[in-house]
C-alpha cells in the first residue's frame, strides 16, 4: 500500500520558519511528480510547490516564491518544504502528494492521487 506521512507543522510567529517533511512508502518518489498543497480556512485546496510537474523541474505558487523551497532525498524516499518568512496568510492545512502514473486508452496519465494526512500550520501576527 502507498503511504505518505507528514510531519513538521505547528504554530509560529510571522517571520518565522517551519520545515515540513513527507515520508513515502510503497512507491518511488524520484520517478513521479511530488508536491505540497495548502487548504486555508474557508478556501479550496491549492497547489503550493511541486517537483517534476506542470512541465517544469520545479514550480512555486506566486505567493511563496522566494520564501518556500521544496527538496527531496531520494535515498530516504522523502521530500520536504522549507518555509521561511512565514505570513499569517500562510495559515492552513498542508498536504504532501505524489502522482499516480497509469495508462489509459494508450495514454500515460499522471494524477496527484496519493495524499498525506495533512498537517496544520498556524502563523500568528
Amino acid at each position: 500500500d502507498v503511504q505518505l506521512v507528514e510531519s513538521g507543522g505547528g504554530v509560529v510567529q510571522a517571520g518565522g520558519s517551519l520545515r515540513l517533511s513527507c515520508v513515502a512508502s510503497g512507491l518511488t518518489l524520484e520517478d513521479r511528480g511530488i508536491g505540497w498543497f495548502r487548504q486555508a480556512p474557508g478556501k479550496e485546496r491549492e497547489g503550493i510547490s511541486c517537483l517534476r510537474c506542470n512541465g517544469n523541474p520545479s514550480w512555486y505558487e506566486d505567493s511563496v516564491v522566494g520564501r518556500f523551497t521544496i527538496s527531496e532525498d531520494n535515498a530516504k524516499n522523502t521530500f520536504s518544504l522549507q518555509m521561511d518568512s512565514l505570513k499569517p496568510e500562510d495559515t492552513g492545512v498542508y498536504y504532501c502528494a505524489a502522482e499516480r502514473i497509469y495508462g489509459e486508452h494508450g495514454l500515460t496519465i499522471r494524477s496527484f492521487d496519493y495524499w498525506g494526512q495533512g498537517t496544520q500550520v498556524t502563523v500568528s501576527s
